[in-house]
């Protein structure tokens, strides 16, 4: 029987949680702190803001000040490192605030990476390339390996399903480890993970940025990327923006580039059959013919008309 799948707050967070239960010290109470005496972490699962939400947050704490705390936790060096509460650290700094409200606990980067990943999943402040990335580094702290590694065990166990083979141990041990923080995640399995997810990092840099930025849906993206000809997928993602098509006109929009390109013959197959016409007509003995030569010579008149104005 398979296990139900633990829920957000129930998994990831529930170990973390149960700590500080266990160890009041470890949860200090909410207080105030120098904002020079907090610094943003190496890993932060959100890397877009945007602009218009962060202009109104900037109103309502400028208005209201800040009502909810941001977490943070102690450093050696007596600082703190702020774990989840960037838009509110951004907009104090902006509105100039000296000392804002923090809680602050003590957590391992492993624990910082748990909270900050969980905390914006609740809040579903996340874009698909955030989310991604932000899971790829929290199995990468888990597993003590690169991401570019939790990906090839992902792979490795799917050739190794596909070929009804036996995975080897460390790969089987790394795989299930994988398998227990998606589930405690409560939004993936290993497999929907590797196939929906792993692919959006390899699509093309002016997609990955509209993604980023909250501009498109990832289905979307997914669907322009399948676009070979980088000026009509230029041009259909900035269409797609614009009159913000849905996926079904975006997917008509593809259809009607394969046709056209379908039935439109490359243009060098043009210039190679002018070139081959060129070397016949050195060989032939259609220029003693004065019939021929004068077909030739009308045939010649209408290519460099029809060629000249094209050029026009």
């Amino acid at each position: 029987m398979s296990k139900p799948r633990q829920s957000l707050s129930q998994g990831l967070s529930a170990s973390i949680a149960q700590k500080f239960i266990a160890d009041p010290k470890s949860v200090e109470s909410s207080q105030t702190l120098h904002i020079q005496q907090i610094q943003l972490p190496t890993k932060q699962p959100r890397r877009y803001f945007d602009p218009e939400k962060q202009a109104q947050l900037v109103k309502s704490i400028r208005e209201h000040g800040i009502l909810e705390p941001l977490l943070v936790r102690p450093l050696e060096n007596g600082n703190y490192e702020l774990v989840a509460g960037e838009r509110r650290y951004r907009a104090a700094q902006e509105i100039g605030l000296s000392e804002i409200p923090v809680v602050s606990r003590e957590l391992d980067d492993q624990q910082a990476l748990q909270v900050a990943l969980i905390e914006n999943l609740q809040r579903e402040d996340l874009n698909p390339i955030e989310e991604t990335e932000a899971i790829l580094d929290l199995l990468s702290l888990k597993l003590n390996i690169s991401t570019d590694e939790v990906g090839s065990i992902l792979n490795r166990a799917n050739h190794a399903r596909n070929r009804n083979q036996e995975m080897e141990e460390n790969v089987f041990l790394q795989f299930e480890t994988i398998e227990s923080v998606l589930s405690g995640l409560g939004k993936f399995s290993a497999e929907s993970f590797r196939t929906s997810r792993l692919p959006l990092l390899n699509l093309p840099a002016d997609i990955l940025k509209t993604l980023r930025e909250g501009k498109i849906e990832f289905t979307k993206a997914r669907a322009i990327a399948q676009v070979k000809n980088e000026d009509q997928r230029k041009s259909l993602l900035k269409l797609a923006l614009s009159q913000n098509l849905s996926l079904r006109e975006i997917k008509q929009k593809i259809q009607e580039f394969n046709f056209i390109e379908k039935e439109t013959p490359p243009i060098k197959n043009y210039v190679q059959r002018y070139s081959e016409i060129g070397k016949q007509l050195k060989k032939t003995s259609v220029w003693n013919e004065p019939s021929k030569r004068a077909k030739l010579d009308k045939l010649l008149s209408q290519l460099e008309e029809l060629v000249g104005k094209v050029d026009e």
